[in-house]
């Protein structure tokens, strides 16, 4: 049998009210320490589901809820869109699945947060973002269409594209989103999950690839682990099956014509709509 000298005893029971005592942090509001499990997915891969624990501190004030340890990981399904668009109107920046890679998702009308998204990613601030919203009728809103063929945008969306659009005076987009561009990129990907939450927001997405400045995109969660830390939420759906190429980006800019700027995963499909309604091939794409 092993023996506690009284001392050991004493020294403990002095340590266990410091250590309650540091649950109860002095704030406005009320903290309560939580377990969350962390799923990967509903799919199942290889057969096995695999499950984490993780733990989530979370600041509740009023309506408002504020992550304090970031990283929470969920599945991508509906039952979560409510909470991903309050943590986008609070200015944090999600993780969330696309019909092609993961990716970095905030309000793109919050300064702060899409700053956060360049910081995380490691990336250039001369290098623009996307935006994505939830149905075709929205990109109105942000870019100009009035150029394009009756139907074209939905025989395209939703789709692994994203269209170049000029951005126009009537843009509801903050100046500040990509300064010095005229033109922005528009995706409205085939993803229930994403297109929920985009429309749930009121707004339009800042969206890029899930991943360091440089390396290769995620088409799985556990690509970008190291980045857990910096998102307020991970959504898992599992292991993409469209591959690393992207979506496939073309400049529909002009009237009348297309230039393809990343081939992308859907590069014949997307072509092949394109001729369908006359558009041709800028000869001067490069």
């Amino acid at each position: 049998m092993r023996i506690i000298a009284p001392t050991t005893i004493l020294h403990t029971q002095r340590l266990l009210p410091l250590f309650f005592s540091s649950l109860s942090l002095q704030s406005p509001g009320v903290q309560k320490l939580q377990f969350v499990k962390i799923l990967q997915s509903r799919r199942e891969i290889g057969g096995t589901c695999a499950k984490r624990m993780a733990w989530s501190l979370e600041k509740c004030d009023g309506q408002s809820v504020e992550s304090a340890t970031m990283g929470a990981v969920h599945p991508a399904t509906e039952d979560y869109a409510h909470e991903a668009i309050k943590a986008l109107r609070a200015g944090q920046v999600i993780a969330v699945p696309t019909d092609t890679l993961y990716g970095f998702a905030c309000d793109a009308c919050s300064m702060e947060a899409v700053h956060r998204i360049y910081e995380i990613k490691g990336r250039k601030y001369t290098s623009p973002l996307a935006i994505c919203v939830g149905d075709v009728h929205d990109i109105q809103r942000f870019a100009v269409t009035d150029h394009l063929p009756h139907g074209l945008l939905d025989s395209l969306l939703p789709g692994p594209v994203t269209l170049v659009l000029t951005r126009g005076e009537s843009s509801i987009l903050e100046k500040s989103l990509n300064p010095g561009l005229d033109s922005i990129g528009v995706r409205v990907p085939d993803c229930n999950f994403i297109r929920a939450v985009a429309r749930g927001s009121g707004s339009a997405l800042a969206l890029t690839s899930a991943n360091l400045s440089g390396q290769r995109s995620s088409v799985d969660v556990r690509d970008f682990e190291n980045l857990w830390q910096h998102c307020a939420y991970i959504y898992n759906d599992g292991v993409l099956p469209s591959g690393r190429a992207g979506s496939t980006v073309i400049d529909l800019t002009g009237v009348g014509k297309y230039k393809i700027l990343r081939p992308g995963s859907a590069e014949e499909e997307t072509v092949a709509v394109l001729r369908r309604y006359d558009l041709v091939e800028d000869g001067n794409a490069s």
